[in-house]
């Protein structure tokens, strides 16, 4: 019979150049000595012989030769080649395959990619990425990636060789290279074998892969996310009816380093218990991390106890560098391996929501790291970065920023923050460094970096995809959150994005944070000359949904942690901790405290090695411990501490201008009831014992809770449980109370309604 195929065509499979290879490889009907026949074709590399297999049949054909040694081609009369397969001889190996290219259905539609094309196809992990599924009733993984400028894609693991001549992809006309590999299983691991345009070639990581291999390996895993069980079906219903009026307690965690374990010896958990590990980590000799799942078992309990509401982690996603802290991600879709498989992390997560506790995830779409397997310089151009260095790099992170002019880029960076909460049913993301994306002069001399359109400073891009990304959440999941690591002054972040807002509902406010700590880092004799660190905030309070967050970046580089901070002896110190706590819980804002807080750790935060749980043998460090587990519960009991954070009417200031005595009084109001909290602030270690503060309502005033409580550390002055108001007029109030305010400490009252009634009662039964 004549030759089918020319040998140009041969040479661009041999040599890995056809953008197509199912116009060469696979079966092809054709016409030969007038009859209808199959071709079929297949190169295989370092094969000495290959037979075409019909099952059905039970009969081989041999294939010969063609053009070159390795590329093999077999002529059948036969009207059905339905999953026919190869037998393959290679020395002494002799083994059976389904053809690859026999299975030519693409899993991607016209509408799937021109949803991707112009960056709305909100669910596009769900095509793009690796994909256990079924083709012709024979099971494999469909893979697809894009990469519109290489000139050729092959899928590459241990089941080739990592020869990437062996399944060459497919491209589609929107750049995406498609191939579906018949007999993988989920667990395989894999990479992308990109070829530039210039032949030069880049072994990468799957942008979409669901799972890599632990460091420093760096290939993704074929992952089936639908296999774990969800049981927190009642949890997600419920989220769906949250909105700003619920009280949020949140307890920040890198789970890396929150607690470590020896394979020698167990370490000691803050319960008294110990746990295994299986997971060795690179920190120190012996040192090992915990599972997903032993943090279920250890941590959940833990922040259940301290009455933290939700659980924040930072960047679980996938990074080579334990160092990084999770801020430097290769892979966006994929938790990380470190600490188990995707399924012990969704394990974690129901575990939470079981618990009555919410879960938020660090998110990071403001830059990445320039690690050969990850997205940078992906298919031989700058295809998710700006090619502008001065708008596509971050000089002092040695990052690269994401251009989020592209519609694919953008559409991968919505779709991802979608996917956690669609596949690990999380409540919510704090999206990091959103400054760095805002503001085109981030961090860069004059000079390095260019203007918008309009010729400021400002990223528009980047504000219409953050828009774009808050608009798709909140559609798809109402009820969660979307917090902003906003530091500048960018007006309406928490704003609706229908009146032009950037769509998140909470901003970190890291003015508070700087004016708070600033102040409570001086002696308190010169706190009288900044009584303003403490009341600023009022003045901008309601301009946005602000949470108040004191995070891992203040107990780092030499900035000392919160109770290093603090001016004095060890006692002021506890004393002075105590009085910020109580005043930021009863603060208007939501709240956030990074983890080793709670305790009073002395060294700062380090990657690599535990929290200092030894502390907690120490009474004032577990005082401590206890005096937030009470903060936590008062401030989950008390609706007026938390149903009106972003409402003037939540707050009314009964006086902040009493500098002489770094004092300051403020009353929260319940959003659904006439409940209010008086908290009154005594910033100095000077004690005052008849300080009189207006208050709107006559009756007796319980101390719900008072920071120099013996339980807690303190010297145990205070009000004897509450006071009678006076009918004295005072601070535009018509009643009064006369308090004793201990040294450094905040004192919390509220009107007890049925004991002022009872003692009426009495009174006029008396008279």
């Amino acid at each position: 019979m004549s030759m089918t195929i020319a040998p140009d065509q041969v040479e661009r499979i041999v040599w890995n150049q056809h953008h197509d290879p199912f116009e060469v490889l696979g079966p092809h009907q054709s016409e030969q000595d007038g009859k209808s026949v199959w071709v079929v074709r297949a190169y295989q590399p370092n094969a000495e012989a290959v037979w075409v297999v019909l099952p059905e049949q039970r009969t081989e054909h041999p294939m010969r030769s063609l053009h070159h040694p390795h590329f093999f081609e077999c002529i059948i009369d036969t009207p059905d080649l339905m999953n026919y397969q190869l037998r393959i001889k290679e020395g002494e190996s002799d083994r059976v395959i389904y053809d690859p290219y026999a299975f030519r259905s693409p899993l991607l539609t016209e509408l799937d990619t021109y949803l991707f094309a112009e960056g709305n196809h909100h669910r596009i992990y769900e095509k793009l990425g690796a994909h256990f599924t079924t083709q012709s009733g024979i099971s494999g993984v469909y893979f697809a990636v894009w990469a519109p400028n290489a000139r050729n894609v092959s899928v590459i693991g241990n089941f080739n060789h990592w020869d990437g001549r062996k399944h060459q992809m497919r491209k589609g006309a929107t750049g995406i290279w498609e191939l579906f590999i018949p007999e993988l299983s989920v667990g395989t691991p894999y990479k992308y074998e990109v070829k530039n345009c210039d032949g030069h070639i880049y072994e990468k990581s799957d942008p979409y892969g669901f799972q890599q291999e632990t460091r420093p390996k760096t290939a993704s895993i074929v992952t089936d996310l639908d296999a774990y069980r969800w049981t927190d079906q009642d949890w997600i219903e419920k989220r769906r009816q949250n909105d700003l009026s619920q009280p949020i307690s949140v307890y920040e965690v890198h789970i890396g380093s929150w607690l470590h374990t020896s394979s020698a010896e167990p370490a000691t958990l803050p319960n008294g218990e110990t746990s295994p590990a299986v997971i060795v980590s690179e920190l120190k000799p012996g040192a090992r991390f915990l599972t997903y799942r032993e943090l279920a078992d250890k941590l959940i309990p833990y922040v259940k106890e301290l009455g933290f509401t939700h659980i924040e982690l930072l960047p679980i996603a996938e990074h080579p560098f334990d160092g990084s802290w999770g801020y430097q991600v290769v892979g966006h879709y994929a938790c990380t391996s470190r600490y188990g498989s995707p399924e012990d992390f969704m394990y974690f997560v129901d575990q939470c929501h079981q618990n009555g506790i919410g879960v938020i995830v660090d998110w990071v779409p403001g830059h990445f790291p320039k690690d050969g397997h990850g997205l940078a310089f992906f298919d031989g151009s700058h295809l998710y970065e700006y090619a502008d260095p001065r708008k596509g790099e971050h000089k002092e992170w040695g990052t690269l920023v994401f251009n989020y002019a592209r519609h694919e880029v953008r559409n991968y960076l919505v779709a991802n923050a979608l996917f956690w909460f669609d596949k690990y049913h999380i409540d919510g993301i704090r999206v990091d460094a959103v400054a760095s994306m805002l503001y085109l002069d981030y961090q860069r001399k004059e000079g390095e970096w260019v203007t918008n359109q309009y010729g400021g400073r400002e990223n528009i891009e980047a504000a219409e995809f953050l828009r774009q990304m808050n608009h798709v959440i909140f559609s798809y999941f109402p009820g969660v959150l979307s917090i902003a690591e906003e530091s500048t002054s960018w007006p309406m972040v928490s704003w609706p994005t229908y009146v032009g807002g950037l769509g998140f509902n909470l901003k970190w406010n890291m003015g508070w944070m700087h004016d708070m700590l600033d102040y409570f880092h001086m002696d308190p004799w010169f706190r009288q000359f900044h009584q303003n660190n403490i009341t600023f905030s009022m003045w901008y309070n309601h301009s946005e949904n602000f949470m108040l967050a004191l995070s891992h970046d203040e107990v780092v580089h030499g900035k000392s942690n919160m109770i290093g901070k603090m001016p004095g002896d060890e006692w002021q110190k506890f004393a002075n901790l105590r009085c910020l706590y109580a005043f930021m819980f009863t603060h208007p804002g939501k709240k956030t405290l990074f983890m080793s807080m709670e305790f009073g750790q002395w060294s700062e935060w380090n990657v690599w090695s535990d929290l200092e749980w030894h502390l907690l043998q120490f009474d004032s460090h577990q005082k401590l411990k206890s005096f937030v587990s009470a903060l936590n519960a008062l401030y989950r009991r008390e609706p007026a501490l938390y149903t009106q954070d972003f409402a003037q009417e939540g707050f009314e200031w009964i006086d902040c201008s009493d500098n002489r005595h770094s004092v300051v009084s403020f009353i929260r109001r319940d959003q659904h009831s006439d409940d209010f909290i008086l908290t009154v602030c005594n910033f100095t270690p000077q004690p005052h014992s008849h300080y009189r503060v207006g208050v709107p309502e006559p009756g007796f005033y319980t101390e719900l809770l008072n920071s120099d409580a013996r339980d807690y550390g303190g010297s145990n002055m205070g009000n004897l449980g509450g006071k009678w108001t006076d009918e004295w007029a005072y601070q535009n109030f018509s009643y009064s109370l006369d308090l004793c305010l201990p040294p450094l400490a905040t004192v919390i009252f509220k009107l007890d309604r049925q004991k002022t009634l009872s003692e009426i009662a009495a009174t006029q039964a008396l008279n």
